[in-house]
């Protein structure tokens, strides 16, 4: 079944909608979790969350043929939201570190003079993304966005690590660059 008969049951509110959601991206949702919060039964927890979310979001929301990308931005905020209800006091020391790059090239929410439009921000990023090639779109994304060690990501585009490394480091760079050209203070 496609995206776009899942997303149509999900707004007939027929409940097989959750069923074929399941089986077309249960694994690859639970991966995503799993990668967040290190523990195979708080990502199925995580999992069936964001079916819930999903339910309870389309409508208004309608994802079309982006079913996956609105589900598992989904399941990524709420696996987030767990691994910090767990650790309040210490985050996941591969969380942070994740965090502490990307600091260097997004604005800080709670600087006044970086408070920006969410939706500038994300066409910025976007934008940076676009020109990227396809090979370090594709490693940085599945380093910053599904939570991938550099291990995993060598090995998936078969890359050595130093090479993933240096390309996330001046990819970063670029970022920020971006950021900066387009007028954000960093």
């Amino acid at each position: 079944m496609d995206d776009n008969q899942i997303v149509e049951l999900y707004l007939q509110r027929d409940e097989t909608a959750i069923k074929h959601s399941a089986i077309k991206y249960g694994i690859r949702l639970r991966t995503i979790a799993n990668r967040i919060v290190k523990d195979q039964q708080t990502a199925e927890e995580c999992e069936n969350d964001t079916y819930l979310e999903a339910w309870n979001t389309i409508p208004p929301h309608e994802p079309g043929n982006y079913l996956f990308a609105f589900l598992a931005r989904i399941t990524r905020h709420l696996s987030l939201n767990c691994c910090r209800d767990r650790s309040r006091l210490k985050r996941s020391a591969f969380i942070c570190e994740l965090s502490e790059e990307m600091e260097q090239c997004i604005p800080a929410p709670d600087d006044t003079e970086c408070r920006i439009d969410e939706i500038v921000l994300n066409e910025a990023i976007n934008d940076f993304l676009g020109n990227l090639s396809e090979e370090k779109r594709n490693v940085f994304l599945r380093r910053y966005w599904y939570l991938d060690s550099i291990a995993d990501i060598s090995k998936r585009f078969a890359l050595s690590e130093s090479k993933v490394t240096s390309m996330l480091f001046r990819c970063r760079k670029q970022l920020r660059e971006h950021l900066i050209k387009e007028g954000y203070t960093l």
